[in-house]
C-alpha cells in the first residue's frame, strides 16, 4: 500500500514538476531492496508514469513528441553510459550517493532562481547538454525532470511545454537504461511493479494537473517526505 500510494504521489510530482524519485527511491529501500537494485526497480516505476503521461498530456492537446526529436540521441547515448556506469557501484555506496544528492535536489524543487533571459542554444550546445542529462538520467535518474524542465524554461518555453516535452525524454532514457538494469539483475520485479502501478495513476493525473495548474498542492508532501527518506538512506536513524 505504501509502495502504490508513494508512486502515486511520485508520478503526479514527475508529471508536474520532477522529483519523485526523491521518494520512490528510498521507499523501495525501506520495503527492503538493495540501494542498486532500488535504483533499478525504481525505472519501472518511471516508465510507467511516463507513458501515462505522455497519454494524458495528448489528451489535453500539448504534446512534447515532436519538439523532443533533435534532443532524444543525445539523451539515449547518456543514458547508456550513465546505467552502465552506475550498476558497477556496490548498494551501500549507492544508497550514500542518493542519499547526498536528496537535499541538494530538493532545494531544486523549492527555490526557483529568478528568470534569466531566454537564450537560443547552438545544436552543438543542445547535444552536449543533453547528453549530459542523459547521463545523469541514466545513472541517478531522481531530479533528472527538474533539469530539463529548467533547461528547456531557459531556452524560452513556458512550463507546459516544457513537462510535455520532459515527460518524452524521460521515456526514452528509461526506455534503454532499464534493460541494463535488468541484465545486471538490479529489477526486484514485485515492488518494481507494485510500484509501477502507483506511478501510472500518478502520471495521468500529474499530467492533467501540470495543464490545469495546482503544482502547489503536492510540495509540502515532497518536502516531508524527502527530508525523512534521506536521513534514512544516510543511516542517521534505523
Amino acid at each position: 500500500m505504501l509502495l502504490i500510494l508513494g508512486g502515486v504521489t511520485a508520478g503526479i510530482i514527475n508529471a508536474m514538476a520532477g522529483g519523485g524519485s526523491l521518494l520512490t527511491v528510498p521507499l523501495l529501500v525501506l520495503a527492503g531492496v538493495p540501494g542498486g537494485s532500488a535504483n533499478g526497480s525504481n525505472r519501472v516505476g518511471v516508465l510507467s508514469s511516463t507513458i501515462t503521461s505522455v497519454w494524458s498530456f495528448r489528451r489535453e492537446g500539448v504534446s512534447g513528441i515532436r519538439a523532443s526529436i533533435p534532443l532524444i540521441a543525445p539523451v539515449i547515448v547518456g543514458a547508456i553510459v550513465g546505467a552502465v556506469g552506475i550498476t558497477q557501484l556496490t548498494d551501500e555506496t549507492f544508497e550514500r550517493i542518493f542519499g547526498l544528492l536528496m537535499i541538494p535536489l530538493l532545494l531544486m524543487v523549492f527555490i526557483r532562481p529568478p528568470k534569466a533571459p531566454s537564450v537560443q542554444w547552438s545544436r552543438r550546445t543542445l547535444v552536449v547538454v543533453f547528453f549530459g542529462v542523459g547521463l545523469y538520467s541514466g545513472a541517478i535518474q531522481a531530479g533528472v525532470g527538474l533539469i530539463i524542465v529548467a533547461v528547456l524554461e531557459r531556452s524560452g518555453l513556458d512550463l507546459v511545454r516544457a513537462n510535455s516535452i520532459k515527460v518524452v525524454l524521460v521515456f526514452c532514457t528509461t526506455l534503454v537504461a532499464l534493460p541494463i538494469f535488468i541484465l545486471n539483475g538490479q529489477v526486484d520485479w514485485k515492488p518494481a511493479l507494485i510500484l509501477a502501478v502507483g506511478t501510472g495513476v500518478g502520471g495521468a493525473i500529474g499530467a492533467r494537473m501540470a495543464v490545469r495548474g495546482g503544482e502547489r498542492l503536492i510540495r509540502p508532501v515532497l518536502v516531508i517526505a524527502v527530508v525523512a527518506l534521506a536521513g534514512r538512506m544516510l543511516g542517521l536513524y534505523g
